[in-house]
């Protein structure tokens, strides 16, 4: 399979690099080859995986890891969790995917200490402690993307204009140095990816947060959290009535 990195080489020391042409280039080497690869694709929520889906899926097998002990509180992080897996049937539905889930292991208590062990938490969002969070989700799901014999592992955060692309897929090609598996870099909001997200989300009838779920951030913007905890229970209460959990 085609490693990134033999692209990049041709980028200058320096050179801003358009993470999307990369993409491109790997999907023509599958095509050129006839191969259909394997994906791992790590996601924070529904929304961000909306296009990310749509666009790979016509290329690739995916399965979509929910790693995220970033998000507080519980109810919320279990609110995004159901919904992710609501889209992703109703997408299989709709389109003839096979798309896969996996969910991580929530344990809020690891992201929070390692916050704190490396003093981020007075961090604005989008600053070091972003940085920190996409790390602990990328090894997560380079780990398990090496158990399962994927070919590629990669992220749909590059869906989101929030996100910095250029960070995250650093960070994503320094985690393929540690893992034996191949990192997919992503700018998903090229191209009117994110446009086109939001209106999946409008299709799907998807639940699009107002915050990234990092207990941190949210505070930072001033957000009632005890109103998104009721909120949350209350859509799981009624998820739950309505499919007779």
């Amino acid at each position: 399979m085609k490693n990134a990195t033999e692209i990049l080489t041709k980028y200058a020391a320096g050179q801003k690099v358009n993470y999307d042409h990369v993409l491109q280039q790997v999907i023509r080497d599958w095509q050129a080859k006839a191969v259909r690869p394997t994906i791992l694709l790590h996601s924070c929520c529904a929304p961000c995986s909306t296009y990310s889906l749509e666009y790979l899926c016509a290329h690739a097998d995916v399965t979509i890891l929910f790693a995220n002990s970033n998000i507080h509180p519980a109810s919320e992080y279990e609110r995004r969790k159901q919904v992710q897996e609501t889209f992703i049937k109703d997408f299989n539905d709709r389109t003839g995917a096979k798309v896969d889930f996996i969910a991580s292991p929530y344990a809020p208590q690891a992201f929070h200490q390692m916050v704190i062990q490396k003093g981020l938490a007075a961090e604005f969002e989008g600053g070091k402690r972003c940085t920190a969070c996409f790390q602990m989700r990328l090894d997560i799901v380079a780990e398990k993307a090496v158990a399962l014999g994927f070919d590629y592992f990669g992220s749909a955060l590059t869906v989101s204009p929030h996100k910095n692309s250029q960070v995250i897929n650093e960070v994503g090609l320094d985690v393929q140095k540690i893992y034996a598996v191949n990192y997919l870099p992503s700018d998903f909001k090229k191209n009117d990816g994110y446009r086109r997200s939001v209106e999946m989300c409008g299709e799907y009838e998807i639940y699009r947060q107002c915050y990234c779920g990092c207990v941190f951030a949210a505070k930072q913007q001033g957000l009632d959290l005890a109103k998104i905890n009721q909120e949350a229970k209350t859509f799981l209460e009624k998820t739950n009535k309505s499919s007779g959990a």
